[in-house]
């Protein structure tokens, strides 16, 4: 993909994600959004594949509603960007109008749930209807989790396996793929498992929470110190399991933006530092400050994102993210449909020790630390044939 296609797709995501003009959303790099299009000319069509890949349609119609003059997009083009945006928004509607369905449900029956990631995070966009939706993610205590297994699985056309340890399972009810989640864990490390069990235990020992008027239903949310550690989190478990996209950045950046006034910076830091996960933090920083024009957030935790180092970790994420599409879809994932079961395996294999040297390459010692469990998990997997 050439250079002014790049260019141009992080100055209109800029623009979408932040509300500012084109112009005005380049304002932390040297090179002016208008010399990317007058010198390196973007082909427009390989600009909206790549928000495609990477889940910001959305975003990218916004920025174009912005746009200057001179950006020469096609009206063609134009018309499809938007023309997909609009079926971002309806989709948004009708997933509104089912979760709220879904916990009046639940509520009757004295199941309460909380909605993390998706639609939650959603509402802290400039439009949220906007945003690309994803599936439905349910938060659950212990008792509830196992009430909402007895009262959804009924009502779902197709139940997934469950991960009991994991307290995970994965249902579709009219169309619409939940998840119910027990335990916020993920298969990285313990150090980082005793964090989000400190927000299980925050959240439904001492019922610090937030919610959300989803057209007069109300919807239970994280405590948003907690909704950006999680979100920060389970990103973090995809790029090193395979792939992260873009959408998944810009909800953490939106997060920490909206609420920047009112956090609880100490506590934020003595989690990321207890999780291990400072190094991470920071050049996932740099790499929104870079690439996404995150404003500045008064805390030390941000303030050397301008450092070389980060810089050089971010521009390497930003490789993989862009290679990789959203969620690893950009992958070439043939080799389940034709190779058999151990050759498969094989493949894999050889997958993850290929992301584990690309990755070592930005976070050496977190890569070694992490692989084992990664390894495992997919060990695992295999033994339950998924």
């Amino acid at each position: 993909m050439k250079k002014g296609c790049i260019g141009a797709f992080f100055a209109l995501v800029r623009a979408g994600l932040w509300s500012q003009t084109v112009h005005g959303s380049w304002s932390s790099q040297s090179t002016k959004p208008s010399a990317w299009f007058t010198v390196h000319e973007p082909i427009w069509d390989e600009v909206y594949q790549l928000a495609e890949e990477q889940s910001v349609v959305g975003l990218l119609a916004e920025g174009l509603e912005k746009h200057n003059d001179d950006l020469n997009v096609p009206l063609e083009l134009k018309l499809n960007i938007i023309g997909e945006a609009l079926q971002i928004e309806q989709q948004n509607v009708e997933m509104n109008k089912f979760v709220a369905k879904l916990v009046r449900k639940m509520r009757d029956a004295e199941i309460y749930t909380l909605l993390v990631k998706g639609q939650g995070v959603a509402q802290f966009y400039e439009k949220p209807l906007w945003r690309t939706c994803g599936d439905i993610d349910l938060f659950l205590s212990e008792d509830n989790y196992n009430k909402a297994k007895v009262l959804l699985s009924p009502l779902a056309s197709e139940v997934e396996q469950e991960y009991i340890g994991e307290k995970h399972l994965g249902m579709t009810i009219d169309g619409w793929v939940i998840e119910l989640h027990g335990t916020l864990n993920v298969g990285l490390s313990s150090r980082i498992n005793r964090v989000l069990d400190d927000i299980y235990v925050d959240t439904f020992n001492g019922r610090n929470l937030r919610s959300w008027d989803n057209n007069g239903t109300q919807v239970f949310l994280l405590e948003k110190e907690n909704d950006i550690i999680y979100v920060f989190v389970h990103f973090l478990n995809h790029f090193y399991k395979g792939g992260i996209g873009l959408r998944q950045i810009c909800d953490w950046c939106r997060l920490l933006y909206t609420y920047r006034d009112s956090l609880n910076y100490e506590l934020l830091e003595s989690r990321i530092k207890r999780a291990g996960l400072m190094s991470e933090w920071k050049a996932f920083y740099a790499l929104a400050t870079k690439y996404l024009g995150m404003p500045e957030v008064p805390c030390f935790m941000f303030q050397d994102s301008g450092d070389p180092q980060w810089e050089r970790k971010a521009d390497r994420i930003m490789e993989f993210i862009l290679k990789s599409g959203n969620m690893g879809h950009n992958r070439d994932m043939s080799h389940f449909s034709k190779y058999p079961y151990l050759l498969r395996k094989c493949v894999s294999m050889g997958r993850r020790v290929g992301d584990l040297i690309n990755h070592a390459r930005i976070f050496p010692l977190d890569s070694l630390r992490f692989f084992p469990k990664i390894m495992f998990n997919g060990v695992r997997s295999a033994v339950r044939g998924e």
